[in-house]
């Protein structure tokens, strides 16, 4: 089988920079967001444990509790850490209280512990105290502050919008902030955030608009799993939607756009979708959180952005680690965990590119999360998104310079058939894999191939599950 060198380097480059939910410009980020209103949570050092377990390289805290700042010293995880709302109107007051912040809060903890942003208040336009006028003042104050510490180029600062500050967001191409927000605070937040070369945070839950308006949106729509091909025309510009976290993100850069900043780019601080809620809270089930959930993973690491910025890809943040058994309001709103307090999972989904949790279905583009496969086996399978020059490259090299055993997807050999490109790099792919002891980023080929959790069947061919010597 041709071998390209040229694709040999990039391969190898993904290998040693593409690990666990880092990945290269090629594909999105995923973190999560470790919440702590509970009494049953494990110690921040054993949930450090956890994360690293689970292969999750970025972390969203609430807080700048010492206690678990340093327990990430060390792990290798960026943290983006949070600036609470009650102390706006101090921070906006003056910059010598954001240089003993600073002081109290940074300064002793990074670089050990890997701070890249802060979190400037948390949805502060729904704020009860009225924090809104503080926000950007604040914000200044805390970027002046790194700066004079000359943290202001590697630790960002943003702060996270809910999606209720839009006043249109249906369709996308007509997403509006409230008209009441925009010079008070959103216009001189964006020119902030532009000239430091920062991004928005934005909590978006289409688990909201569904249980909202089910007579009007479809589940599949909202859990990623459109199936009806056309997808979702925005009259205003065109655009078709394929599910509904896109257009809700594409609103919000089209409400951007309409205050003259096309360029700012967007973080999702917050996204999620429950496992338990209240009888009037539709949609909420573990079924439908891991179908959520399992499909955003699979739609970042993909790389690609929404139909507005198709260049960009997304970087999320799971909404959350745990489930928090003291937030006040309904019962879904300690049921967003993907873990329960003693780490078992709540259901399973793919946390890192290694242990991919996507299941190869009779319809491949519907993605089913299920149960994984016993004692912690796992296979790595071909992308159908791959493209099929993409995908020979991928099995040349897997077959050449990776030095998989494709002996047995040879001319009369016993997985010869069916003889598609899909089930030869299939197998080529999961030789590599199994060979290379199922390490982080050997299940990845430019993105042409993915980890699942259940034995691939083409035809009679059975995959190995041990590793190759």
């Amino acid at each position: 089988m041709e071998f390209h060198l040229p694709f040999f380097c990039f391969v190898f480059l993904l290998l040693q920079c593409c690990v666990h939910l880092a990945f290269c410009d090629s594909g999105g980020t995923v973190g999560i967001n470790y919440g702590r209103i509970a009494d049953d949570l494990p110690s921040p050092a054993q949930v450090v444990q956890l994360l690293k377990a689970q292969g999750i390289t970025k972390v969203k805290l609430y807080d700048t509790d010492s206690t678990v700042l340093s327990a990430f010293s060390g792990s290798g995880i960026s943290l983006t850490v949070a600036f609470p709302n009650e102390q706006l109107a101090a921070a906006a007051a003056g910059k010598s209280f954001t240089d003993d912040w600073i002081k109290s809060n940074i300064l002793p903890y990074h670089p050990k512990t890997k701070i890249e942003a802060i979190a400037v208040g948390n949805e502060v336009f729904v704020d009860p105290k009225n924090t809104t006028k503080y926000l950007v003042p604040a914000m200044k104050n805390v970027h002046a502050s790194l700066a004079g510490g000359n943290l202001s180029s590697s630790i960002k600062v943003s702060s996270p919008v809910a999606l209720s500050a839009l006043q249109t967001s249906y369709p996308s191409s007509a997403g509006a902030f409230k008209p009441e927000l925009v010079e008070p605070a959103v216009k001189p937040m964006l020119k902030f955030l532009k000239d430091t070369e920062s991004y928005l945070m934005v909590n978006v839950y289409p688990f909201f608009a569904y249980s909202a308006n089910t007579d009007t949106i479809s589940l599949d729509y909202a859990l990623f799993r459109n199936n009806s091909g056309a997808g979702n025309k925005d009259a205003g510009n065109g655009l078709v939607y394929s599910n509904l976290l896109d257009a809700q993100i594409d609103a919000v850069f089209a409400a951007m756009a309409a205050l003259g900043f096309h360029d700012v780019k967007l973080v999702v601080s917050e996204t999620g979708w429950p496992s338990k809620g209240e009888e009037n809270e539709a949609g909420a089930s573990a079924a439908n959180a891991a179908a959520y959930n399992g499909n955003l993973v699979r739609r970042v690491l993909a790389g690609g952005g929404t139909p507005r910025r198709p260049e960009e890809s997304l970087n999320v943040y799971l909404f959350a680690l745990f489930n928090e058994n003291q937030k006040p309001g309904p019962v879904s709103e300690r049921n967003y965990g993907l873990f329960y307090p003693n780490q078992q999972k709540v259901y399973d989904i793919p946390l890192t590119v290694a242990t991919l949790n996507l299941n190869m279905t009779e319809s491949k583009e519907r993605v089913v999360a299920q149960p994984a496969a016993a004692a912690g086996h796992t296979w790595c399978v071909a992308s159908e998104k791959a493209g099929k020059e993409e995908l020979q490259k991928a099995l040349d090299y897997a077959c050449g310079k990776g030095k998989a055993d494709c002996r047995p997807i040879q001319p009369g050999a016993t997985c010869y058939h069916p003889d598609s490109l899909e089930a030869h790099a299939s197998y080529a792919f999961n030789s590599f894999y199994q060979k290379n002891s199922r390490g982080p980023g050997t299940c990845d080929f430019g993105g042409a191939a993915y980890v699942v959790t259940h034995p691939p069947r083409f035809g009679s061919c059975e995959f190995p599950t041990s590793v190759e010597n």
